[in-house]
């Protein structure tokens, strides 16, 4: 039987939820970063609640968490196995947070913006046909906000999350729309990380506010070259900040 893992733990202030979300996490975190390699057997309830001092039942709802995002699997006897990432729920916004909790590998970065690339231009380019009045007020909203707050805060970041969602909603698109959450998390992490590393970019506005006016103005053409120019430049900055680990 391949051996335990140990991950670090971190107990929440107060709250079963608390509690429970907080194991996830770091059991997640562990997972995605390779500490806990496919095939690994986790601790058992028993085990993990005593060496920590957490009730069972919070470990028994952490490991439920995990299974639902597809990155275990629970069966008697045997315990839980860490499932290899093909398994894994990639698109859950959880699940990138974790990736981008420590130092994210190269081929999952590559992988979520060729995503982003294949999504979000021609994402652009639907919502310059479909976008209305409201959907522009908050995509403008967003950007002042972004503009405002800067990319060095958490409100900022989260404005340009907000920005890149409104645009995918603005395309009216369901299957596309349910890709929002995925695509704001993946725009909110990368940003974290790159100032994380110190390497945001010098001004992020014009970009952004090239695809709203394209948008804007009902220009499909130039709001998929914009966004395209955007994500692109992003990648970029991304691999520079990984190339100074």
């Amino acid at each position: 039987m391949p051996p335990t893992t140990k991950p670090a733990f971190t107990r929440p202030t107060s709250g079963q939820g608390r509690l429970h979300g907080a194991i996830a996490r770091d059991l997640g975190t562990a997972i995605v970063s390779g500490r806990c390699p496919p095939g690994e057997i986790l601790a058992n309830e028993i085990e993990f609640s005593e060496r920590l001092k957490v009730s069972r039942s919070a470990y028994r709802e952490a490991i439920r968490i995990l299974a639902a995002k597809g990155l275990v699997e629970s069966r008697p006897r045997t315990g839980t196995r860490v499932l290899p990432m093909e398994r894994w729920n990639l698109l859950d916004p959880d699940v990138l947070a974790w990736f981008f909790e420590s130092e994210p590998s190269r081929v999952m970065v590559d992988g979520l913006f060729e995503l982003r690339l294949i999504v979000e231009p021609a994402a652009a380019a639907l919502a310059a046909k479909r976008r209305t009045t409201e959907q522009l007020t908050q995509m403008r909203k967003a950007l002042n906000d972004m503009e405002r707050l800067t990319l060095k805060t958490e409100a900022g970041q989260s404005a340009d999350r907000d920005f890149h969602q409104a645009l995918l909603i603005a395309t009216g698109n369901p299957p596309l729309i349910s890709l929002a959450s995925t695509i704001g998390a993946g725009v909110r992490w990368t940003t974290h990380y790159k100032q994380r590393k110190r390497r945001l970019p010098p001004d992020p506005m014009p970009e952004h506010w090239r695809v709203y006016d394209a948008v804007a103005a009902g220009d499909a053409e130039e709001a998929h070259a914009a966004m395209e120019a955007l994500v692109n430049h992003a990648l970029a900055q991304t691999a520079g900040a990984m190339n100074e680990r």
